[in-house]
């Protein structure tokens, strides 16, 4: 009996994922963000990214606009560009009504049935027809519920976009209205956010340093792989922190624990994500951790992941973390068994690219430093076979510095 529910679970969860299998590699991440070890969950709507606010902006008001979305709708950008510790006072009124609805919805969206959840929206956890927003770039910027009226805290420098939860093919008819009211950042917020500067050098990293990390990590037989292509500096709970807050998902390790925690929780987000990652070796051991961040979509074909080490050593006292990130953009045979395994994109410098974007967006990254090593690898095959390429050089993000600053952040934050 227990074998055939979890033949009956493996089925579903599989095609769930065959009808997944094609769409655009590095969409913008939806989904929930865990609180804070410690913290209560929030209700759904504050789940998300940017920070949500409970109290009054006390900042100076510096604009107020309106704008009009029909139903048809995807992203709208607002030409309104805010920064660090801004508050965004949002609201909406309307209605729009879709062909399969039973009546009208306003901003707030349509509640999620079991039969909706097969429809993947820009921002899985809220409602279709909803209002929605994001800041930043959209290929890294994650979505946020509005819904009838939101608060929020940027936590970066860009530009406000919003949107209707819908898919292209699937629209509503009706308009919502938003007003859009931004206030300067209050003068204790600057010390909650961190502004991640670039910079020429950071003390410890050097020639040194590299001499004793592996410029590769290693399957079980010790097999070359991955590049090395970033590291992070901060205490272990930070490192956990700007993660999470980046709409990054730790990833199972146990195969048959994936598929029924796949239908426990509905087809979400998590479920395809927390797909196992096979272990890798450095210094001696495997991953410390692994991320995933991707669509739920395309993540069976397309994921983008991570693994990392905790360093057996600190440099200038701090904690260092190395990983080594790949783009997973298909399938290819292993060359070590003639199984199959995933390929990925070898251009592994956009991924290294791309896990600096979304960390720097969180507002939790104070520094930023490209290294160049002494012999950079340049171009080498992975443990299954396949190829890549890379300039060589290494992405080091050193975490927002005190522990007071991220406590007070994850005050603030869903």
């Amino acid at each position: 009996m227990h074998t055939a529910r979890f033949r009956l679970a493996v089925v579903i969860v599989f095609f769930g994922l065959a009808g997944y299998c094609a769409a655009p590699a590095r969409a913008q991440l939806q989904g929930e963000v865990p609180p804070p070890q410690g913290l209560a969950s929030p209700p759904t709507a504050a789940k998300t990214q940017p920070a949500s606010s409970t109290a009054a902006p006390t900042g100076k008001k510096r604009l107020s606009k309106d704008f009009t979305l029909k139903g048809d709708s995807s992203w709208v950008d607002t030409g309104i560009d805010v920064a660090p510790g801004e508050h965004i006072l949002l609201s909406a009124t309307g209605k729009l009504r879709y062909a399969d609805a039973k009546g009208d919805n306003g901003p707030e969206g349509l509640p999620r049935g079991f039969k909706d959840l097969l429809r993947i929206l820009p921002f899985n956890a809220a409602g279709r027809g909803s209002l929605i927003g994001r800041i930043g770039q959209a290929d890294v910027a994650q979505p946020f519920l509005i819904g009838p009226s939101q608060d929020v805290v940027s936590p970066i420098n860009g530009r406000l976009s919003i949107g209707i939860n819908q898919s292209d093919n699937d629209t509503g008819e009706g308009s919502y209205t938003v007003h859009v009211d931004v206030y300067a950042a209050e003068p204790a917020s600057g010390s909650t956010l961190a502004i991640a500067k670039a910079v020429t050098a950071l003390p410890g990293i050097d020639n040194a340093l590299f001499a004793k990390i592996p410029r590769r990590v290693a399957d079980k037989d010790g097999n070359p792989g991955d590049m090395v292509n970033f590291m992070i500096l901060g205490p272990e709970a930070a490192m956990q922190r700007v993660f999470t807050a980046a709409g990054w998902v730790k990833v199972d390790a146990d195969v048959k624990g994936t598929v029924l925690h796949g239908l426990i929780v509905s087809l979400s987000k998590e479920s395809y994500l927390t797909m196992p990652m096979s272990q890798l070796y450095l210094f001696g051991r495997p991953q410390d951790y692994g991320w995933a961040h991707a669509e739920p979509i395309s993540v069976v074909a397309s994921r983008n992941h991570l693994r990392i080490w905790k360093a057996p050593f600190a440099v200038n006292g701090e904690t260092l973390w190395v990983g080594a990130a790949t783009h997973d953009v298909g399938f290819e045979r292993d060359q070590r068994n003639n199984g199959v395994t995933h390929k990925i994109d070898p251009d592994i410098d956009l991924e290294r690219d791309y896990v600096e974007k979304t960390l720097t967006n969180t507002g939790l990254v104070a520094e930023v430093f490209h290294f160049l090593p002494d012999n950079p690898m340049k171009e080498a095959k992975t443990a299954t076979g396949g190829s890549f390429h890379s300039s060589g050089q290494v992405l080091i993000l050193k975490l927002a510095e005190s522990g007071k600053d991220l406590s007070a952040l994850s005050t603030r934050l869903p």
